[in-house]
């Protein structure tokens, strides 16, 4: 007589109690990928016997299968939380040392690193010192508090100053000259604009518009004037003029006015301009002088009010001067066998031979999925059919205890004959 197939029934139904144990145990942990117990039939090799005549020996757990199935994405309130829509892995790095996850519970450590709860730095691409992502080889994603320096007004990076506005083709030409900053009126228009100089130091830029020349049929034509915190520029007068045509149109040879230079006392660069000042769109039609836009591309220095991350992965800085920064981005990790993948625990995998080599890119990119920030994603365990393969399992070890008591009671018959 032979116990060994109800033996190994029993050791069968134990292993997937016991996977079915753990998958309901991390039903609530984060990034949790459930598991299914599989299980083969088992052979004793023989000579001389045809298949016909061959009696199996039990049952073996061929394997313990990881399903990467996508679990529920819950919001948090932490901008840092990380959730994967879709494919892909987080790729965590430890003292030289690569592993992956989906839990992307991240907050950062007291040296500016992205981490876990089990400090593993979270990698990701590097940006290169005017906030541009640089794809390289990934790095451990560190972020700044330090303040951003500010950014003059004048700087070519900031482009150039833009006056998008509607002058009044019905004023007529000021009585009083000549310009006077201080008396409306000697002028027809004024705007006022924010602008900042090498330091960051806010200035008040001030153009004022006198119609010089209606005569139709020839349209009309404008002289510009400027003062920078109500002062005259060093050298005073007319900057230039804005000419316009009979249908109201400005001249495209008027649109671009060099903005003359002031004397400044903030300690910035001086005598200083605010660079070029571009009238493209601004028109001279009948109904009030008004402005449509101004813009400029300086601002002040600033510090890191908060962080976000984008579905692309990347991670920006929000500063108290209203600007953002890109401070790195995250890469996600894919492979062609995720069941190959060695399961070290605390959500953490690892590359094998099995699983094949680890493929970075971006989020959205291939088969990997979109980032979504301050959401976490949910155990994909599903409770009712925990229980019932629950149920079944125990059934398969009743069912299996039942044989071996069967052979039990025959091998006491056989002890029992006389």
């Amino acid at each position: 007589m032979s116990f060994q197939q109800g033996l190994s029934g029993l050791d069968a139904a134990s292993a997937a109690l016991d996977v079915i144990g753990n998958n309901v145990a991390n039903s609530s942990t984060v990034g949790f990928k459930s598991a299914t117990a599989n299980f083969a039939d088992v052979y004793a090799a023989s000579l001389g016997l045809v298949g016909a005549s061959q009696i199996g020996i039990g049952v073996g757990v061929s394997a313990i299968q990881q399903q990467f199935t996508q679990g529920n994405l819950t919001t948090t309130n932490n901008p840092l939380d990380l959730a994967i829509n879709g494919g892909g892995f987080f790729r965590m790095s430890q003292s030289g040392a690569t592993s992956y996850t989906r839990n992307g519970q991240f907050h950062i450590d007291n040296q500016g690193y992205i981490v876990n709860d089990q400090t593993l730095r979270l990698t990701g691409y590097p940006v290169t010192s005017s906030g541009q992502i640089s794809p390289s080889n990934p790095v451990e994603l560190q972020l700044t508090a330090s303040q951003i320096p500010p950014q003059a007004t004048s700087d070519p990076l900031s482009g150039d100053l833009t006056a998008v506005i509607n002058l009044d083709s019905r004023d007529t030409v000021p009585v009083l000259t000549p310009f006077n900053p201080a008396n409306p009126a000697t002028y027809n228009f004024s705007t006022a604009l924010t602008v900042f100089d090498t330091l960051g130091v806010v200035h008040n830029l001030s153009t004022f518009y006198v119609l010089n020349a209606p005569t139709p049929p020839a349209g009309g034509e404008w002289t510009l004037y400027a003062t920078l915190d109500g002062a005259n520029p060093v050298t005073a007068g007319p900057i230039g003029n804005l000419v316009f045509d009979t249908s109201g149109a400005l001249n495209p040879a008027s649109a671009l006015q060099t903005l003359p230079s002031w004397n400044l006392s903030s300690g910035a660069s001086s005598p200083w301009s605010p660079g070029i000042m571009d009238f493209t769109g601004t028109t001279q039609y009948g109904s009030d002088s008004s402005v449509n836009s101004l813009t400029q591309g300086g601002f002040a220095s600033g510090s890191l009010v908060s962080v976000g991350v984008g579905n692309d992965g990347v991670v920006q800085g929000r500063y108290s001067n209203g600007q953002t920064r890109n401070m790195g981005q995250v890469v996600l990790a894919s492979f062609a066998d995720p069941n190959g993948l060695l399961n070290l625990g605390n959500n953490q995998w690892r590359s094998t031979s099995v699983s094949g080599p680890e493929l970075i890119g971006t989020p959205a990119s291939g088969s990997r999925g979109v980032i979504q920030s301050a959401a976490v994603e949910d155990s994909n365990v599903d409770l009712t059919n925990e229980l019932v393969a629950m149920i079944t399992a125990q059934r398969n070890y009743q069912a299996n205890a039942q044989t071996i008591k069967t052979q039990d009671q025959i091998m006491q018959t056989l002890v029992n004959l006389r």
